[in-house]
């Protein structure tokens, strides 16, 4: 392990409530890291926090968008994985050593994670009891096109301590192989879409990574709290830059990767959602009106996009369509490499 190069990519954005907490638990991991931070025009303290930590850091300007941020810190050189981190996750010492022991058993996986729980406004593991209260365990996606983090706001009884093979992973905490990063980009001429901005580009880029045939692997046993500062059932007390830049990525999404296996598997939920989603937003929600025309005018780009997508794709559509449920999918691993993760 000592030989394995991580880099870790952190972009912010007015992170100061949590950043120092993250970047503490960064120090204290037991792997040796190269620590890359991109700040997006931060205007609080966070450019102070990350000066005192001592961390090295590029201020922008103008805010990129996290896709942006992270698309830069990985055109540096010299790694073998990448972990991509939210400021507002707090990750165990040994977090990242459990990922790194358990990917090299899989050379087929491209993206790892381990168990997110969830944390408070305070910094502190969230509980009810003697439970805590799960973020995520892997991405999946249900027919009407809406991906959730599984076990998101479950009680962590143990339900979810098998490694298995997942959709994808959120990318709050997210670590990738550096083949898996150069394959993707040069697959598909980028790596996380920059015209996402932020929010859903972990779930678009776990779809494009099962169509060019890279796994993503959920273990449990690697431990991280993470701050959630928006859900679905909370969007009327969101901020409407979030609410513009989800909905836009709804449709960009779905133009990109959608083959017609998993069109027929979605019909008819996701167009009955797109009706309401159109008569909430008129009715609700003005303000989001511009996300669905920014993303009808970038239908050709788009078109383009999924050209290059599906020039690069290893994997069967009506494979990808299977793990589209309305109850959380998750493949097992083989009992003799299950034995070999669940020992390390």
């Amino acid at each position: 392990m000592k030989k394995t190069k991580v880099l870790v990519s952190l972009v912010t954005f007015n992170d100061e409530s949590f950043l120092k907490g993250c970047l503490d638990s960064l120090k204290e991991q037991t792997v040796p890291l190269n620590v890359m931070i991109h700040d997006n025009a931060s205007t609080d303290k966070t450019v102070e926090i990350i000066r005192n930590a001592g961390f090295e850091k590029r201020v922008s300007p103008r805010n990129i968008g996290y896709s942006g941020g992270h698309n830069l810190n990985l055109r540096t050189n010299g790694y073998d994985y990448a972990l991509l981190l939210n400021a507002d996750v707090k990750l165990a010492s040994n977090y990242l050593e459990i990922l790194l022991d358990s990917i090299r058993f899989f050379p087929q996986v491209g993206l790892v994670g381990g168990k997110m729980l969830r944390m408070d406004s305070d910094g502190n593991a969230s509980c009810q009891g003697t439970f805590p209260v799960i973020d995520s365990t892997g991405i999946y996606f249900t027919p009407s096109l809406r991906h959730f983090d599984r076990g998101s706001g479950e009680l962590d009884n143990g339900q979810f301590d098998i490694p298995q093979y997942v959709f994808g992973i959120t990318g709050a905490a997210l670590l990738c192989r550096y083949s898996f990063i150069q394959d993707l980009t040069l697959r598909t001429g980028e790596f996380l879409d920059e015209e996402f901005f932020a929010y859903r580009e972990d779930a678009e880029l776990a779809w494009r990574a099962q169509i060019t045939g890279w796994k993503a692997l959920y273990v449990p046993t690697a431990v991280a709290h993470h701050h959630r500062r928006g859900a679905p059932t909370l969007r009327r007390n969101i901020q409407p830059s979030i609410n513009y830049h989800s909905l836009k990525n709804r449709y960009l999404m779905r133009m990109k990767n959608m083959g017609p296996a998993v069109k027929r598997r979605c019909f008819p939920y996701a167009w009955i959602r797109d009706l309401g989603i159109v008569f909430y937003v008129l009715l609700f929600e003005w303000n989001s009106l511009p996300a669905l025309f920014y993303a009808w005018r970038l239908r050709h780009c788009f078109q383009k996009k999924k050209m290059k997508v599906e020039s690069s794709r290893l994997i069967k559509d009506s494979d990808i369509a299977n793990w589209f449920a309305f109850i959380p999918q998750a493949q097992d691993l083989s009992p003799g490499v299950l034995n070999k993760v669940t020992e390390t």
